[in-house]
């Protein structure tokens, strides 16, 4: 035999050995070299690694963000509402070691069963607290709801070696028993909100109306006013022009006047005057004043 019928399975052996003392962590998980279940080594880094072949073992946890989702529990807020709710909750291993000491050969899924026990009584507590009511959880306010569930869930979850990186609230439904009861309260709380809108609304209206009336009355008063004051300033214009023409020449103005009245009297188709000849009223149709008149 020659030498490299020896040399061979040497090398073979040597490979093996060195390729078993080689592991590799990837970007998206995180590792534990274990001897004998006792932790030798922690890699939160990727890249190449070395252990004892044969001896030690590597435990890979992920170190991407996980998801979980709680079962549907039942709260009852301040307003004694019951209300049927879950959760969708994103987390992180963030602390390996307290992580594989905690949940030990248990791993992903004992991790997930704790964190789940966790949100349910953090979610029952926020929710159950004093000043939540129901109004409050359907309301755009329950975003801060979750931040808090958010902040004492991570608390505990630390203790796991977890971070609770976000939790939203999917559903939050009503009971069935409870459904119909409440739907009529909903319906019937609208009704007296939606009368009072219209009470109020009557009550503007009015105030408007009122006020509309006043300024009405006060702007026609006004307007009667100053209208008697121009119907005056009138008529001791007229009155003056009439005593100024008067003054000038007495017998014409006799003369214009008899005319106008001549007018107002005897217009229209039909109109009949029982009046004495010798009437002052007809002076100046006699020949001799209309003569007297014209000169």
């Amino acid at each position: 035999m020659n030498k490299s019928s020896f040399l061979l399975p040497i090398i073979a052996i040597v490979a093996a050995v060195i390729l078993s003392s080689v592991f590799v962590v990837d970007e998206r998980e995180k590792a534990l070299v274990l001897r004998f279940g006792q932790i030798k080594q922690v890699r939160t880094e990727p890249g190449l690694g070395f252990k004892v072949p044969l001896v030690d073992e590597i435990a890979r946890f992920e170190d991407r963000i996980l998801s979980l989702e709680t079962p549907v529990i039942e709260v009852t807020p301040a307003d004694d509402r019951r209300l049927r709710v879950d959760a969708f909750v994103l987390y992180r291993i963030d602390d390996v070691v307290q992580y594989r000491q905690a949940v030990g050969s248990g791993g992903e899924s004992r991790a997930a069963n704790d964190l789940s026990g966790i949100l349910e009584s953090q979610i029952r507590a926020v929710l159950g607290s004093q000043g939540v009511t129901s109004n409050t959880i359907l309301s755009p306010e329950r975003s801060a709801l979750m931040d808090q569930i958010k902040t004492r869930s991570d608390v505990r979850a630390n203790a796991l070696g977890l971070e609770v990186v976000d939790v939203r609230l999917r559903q939050t439904n009503l009971p069935e028993q409870n459904f119909d009861a409440t739907l009529r309260r909903m319906i019937a709380e609208r009704d007296r909100e939606a009368t009072d809108e219209r009470a109020r609304g009557r009550e503007a209206a009015a105030r408007v109306t009122a006020l509309a009336d006043r300024t009405y009355e006060e702007i026609l008063s006004e307007a009667n006013r100053d209208a008697r004051i121009i119907e005056g300033e009138a008529d001791a214009e007229r009155n003056r022009i009439f005593a100024e023409s008067y003054s000038k020449d007495a017998e014409f103005f006799e003369f214009y006047r008899s005319l106008a009245a001549y007018e107002a009297a005897l217009k229209g188709e039909n109109s009949t005057m029982v009046l004495s000849p010798e009437s002052e009223f007809f002076n100046y149709l006699r020949s001799d004043k209309g003569e007297a008149a014209a000169e």
